[in-house]
């Protein structure tokens, strides 16, 4: 796997998972993650990454520092498509932790997850991104060559019956309000 000047970018393994769940609570969107025992974020997580290494169709990568310290990861799924000559990549997954973002690490990621596709000869990646997150705001993903699809709408379907609809952290939100000041 590929290495710039600041990680090493590897398949994630369950070693991983302690430092994957600190990345995840260290954000604060995930409200089940807050009011709940660190244990049992990581047992979520590790059996969604033996899932995800159970087979080929879907990748899990990890960034390390030169210190063997995990500070990101990405989560890929291969989706064939009947209509299409090739699969789709769904990256659902990509956080850096916060006092290391801009330094390259998520940008390793998505080299690492373009080489994988290309390899795997798909068609195109697919991501979703929040409006009101601040790599969206910064325009992260469109300088990097990704395009917004504007006709096509995100629909979801809850499984775990109707629910409220999640606010944006407010923290989140102050910091994205702060840091989209600063760049003008």
């Amino acid at each position: 796997m590929p290495r710039d000047n600041n990680v090493t970018i590897r398949r994630a393994t369950i070693s991983d998972v302690p430092a994957i769940a600190v990345i995840l609570r260290e954000l604060g969107w995930f409200s089940h993650m807050k009011d709940e025992p660190q244990e049992k974020t990581e047992e979520q997580i590790l059996r969604h990454l033996k899932l995800c290494n159970a087979d080929e169709s879907h990748l899990v990568l990890v960034a390390e520092n030169k210190d063997k310290e995990v500070v990101g990861y990405s989560a890929m799924h291969w989706i064939p498509y009947l209509a299409m000559s090739g699969s789709e990549g769904y990256l659902s997954e990509l956080f850096v932790r916060e006092s290391l973002r801009g330094k390259g690490t998520g940008s390793a990621l998505l080299e690492a997850v373009k080489k994988e596709a290309m390899e795997r000869g798909c068609e195109r990646l697919m991501l979703l991104n929040g409006r009101e997150s601040l790599s969206y705001k910064k325009n992260y993903y469109k300088k990097l060559g990704w395009e917004e699809r504007r006709d096509i709408a995100n629909l979801i379907f809850s499984m775990t019956g109707p629910k409220k609809q999640t606010p944006f952290p407010k923290k989140l939100k102050r910091y994205v309000k702060r840091k989209v000041k600063e760049m003008f």
